[in-house]
């Protein structure tokens, strides 16, 4: 395509995931209906910020530190951050409409105030976040692409890095999980060229998880299956 951007002026953007897929139940639909439109962080989409201002993280969450969880599939680790740590704003991001469904309806049973919903692509929201304001960042379990030609897909390219390492504080940490030992490779490839150091000092580092995890439905799966977590810390430098 010759174009490089829509007629909203939007970069053209291929998105390989999926946006929904079985049929929500009807409890799931109000959730998204009700819930979804008050959890927004801001105007985030072309079509209703074609300027790309930046959202305000200052009034959004009165000046607390913000967290960014980047793809938080149903919701688990988002929401039990949310609750076990109530003074910090957590912003989710997860284009696939079953699982913010899910998340909703997970919080419709938490006490957790502090947390926003992007349901779209990490991509356009770090068009609209400040730069430097993002203390930490989560990528668990991310869509691994096994087939070779589809690497370049993965989150952990220049792609998506670059814009995350603007959006970090100097300093923040960025917590990867993953059970794919070659997404483990690249991750180790591309995350400290894109600006980033890797705090392991021993094997313990990356074979235990971190001490505020919640296990979620996808890793408990990954364990049947006989494959191993891996948790990787890093930091902007």
């Amino acid at each position: 395509m010759s174009e490089t951007r829509h007629q909203s002026g939007a970069p053209w953007r291929n998105f390989y995931g999926r946006f929904k897929a079985k049929g929500l139940r009807e409890s799931q639909i109000a959730y998204l209906e009700e819930d979804l439109p008050k959890l927004s962080p801001g105007p985030v989409g072309w079509d209703e910020n074609p300027e790309r201002e930046n959202l305000d993280l200052a009034s959004l969450f009165g000046g607390r530190d913000v967290w960014l969880e980047i793809g938080f599939g149903g919701g688990e680790h988002l929401v039990h951050q949310g609750e076990t740590y109530p003074n910090v704003g957590l912003i989710g991001c997860e284009p696939f409409v079953n699982g913010v469904a899910m998340m909703l309806g997970k919080l419709r049973q938490s006490e957790a105030t502090n947390i926003r919903v992007h349901a779209g692509d990490a991509r356009d929201l770090f068009d609209v976040l400040p730069e430097g304001s993002i203390s930490k960042a989560f990528l668990l379990y991310p869509d691994p692409w096994p087939k070779k030609r589809h690497h370049r897909r993965r989150f952990v390219t220049p792609e998506h890095l670059e814009p995350l390492h603007r959006v970090l504080k100097p300093g923040a940490e960025f917590r990867v999980a993953t059970d794919i030992p070659d997404y483990v490779r690249q991750t180790l490839e591309e995350v400290p060229k894109a600006g980033f150091d890797w705090l392991a000092e021993g094997p313990a580092d990356w074979r235990e998880p971190w001490g505020d995890w919640l296990s979620t439905r996808y890793e408990q799966k990954a364990l049947r299956e006989g494959r191993v977590p891996h948790y990787l810390t890093f930091r902007r430098n």
